[in-house]
């Protein structure tokens, strides 16, 4: 029994990672409401745990492979849907009558997403983060498994999979509502910015912490 026990166990470092990878999931939308500046780019700060997806799905691409990358992407949408389930529910309560009004407001406007917002945004993570592994994934087959080929494929692959994911949701989400164009291209040019500055280090420190926890 203990045997069996023992092979049904998962790798330490890819269950941590698991873990992180849930928890990103679910905050990226809380705090894609707020704007930041980062010298003259101004960005949603949503970006953050999303270039957390990207440095988990990579690393656990270099290190478990492509096939288990892709799975941890597909049970991100678990947590994803359960989070949006529950925050539909949360909405649909009255508030406490000891609740400040202002408050309320507050709340409502940080959750009360439109239902293109919504739809958008399950639909922008599973493409992107897919073709990230992909693109990840493809660029190790050119003899790219060194550190240096290692953090270069994961600025590559998140900065092709962050720009595709802006023109998914952008579009999907406000189409129609106001001209699109500069929101858009400003998002794509601030990913791709920053895919190059914090990914491929992030990714580099991840895989390596991956090795030792693994090796305890």
């Amino acid at each position: 029994m203990t045997d069996q026990i023992k092979t049904n166990l998962i790798p330490r470092s890819l269950f941590v990672f698991a873990v992180l990878y849930g928890g990103m999931t679910v905050i990226a939308g809380v705090l894609g409401f707020k704007q930041v500046a980062l010298g003259p780019l101004a960005v949603e700060a949503g970006i953050f745990p999303f270039l957390m997806l990207v440095v988990l799905s990579s690393s656990v691409s270099q290190h478990y492979g492509r096939e288990q990358a892709n799975k941890l992407v597909l049970w991100g949408f678990l947590p994803l849907a359960a989070s949006i389930f529950l925050i539909l529910i949360v909405m649909g309560l009255p508030p406490s009558e000891k609740m400040p009004v202002e408050n309320i407001n507050a709340f409502e406007t940080v959750l009360n997403q439109t239902p293109r917002i919504m739809a958008a945004g399950p639909f922008a993570y599973g493409v992107s983060l897919f073709l990230n592994v992909y693109i990840f994934d493809r660029l190790r087959g050119s003899g790219g498994d060194g550190n240096v080929a290692l953090m270069v494929r994961g600025g590559i692959a998140s900065a092709i999979s962050q720009a595709i994911d802006s023109v998914i949701f952008i579009t999907l989400a406000f189409y129609g509502e106001f001209p699109i164009g500069s929101l858009l291209a400003g998002q794509m040019l601030a990913k791709v910015v920053l895919s190059f500055i914090i990914v491929p280090p992030m990714v580099y420190a991840m895989v390596s912490l991956a090795k030792v926890l693994d090796e305890k």
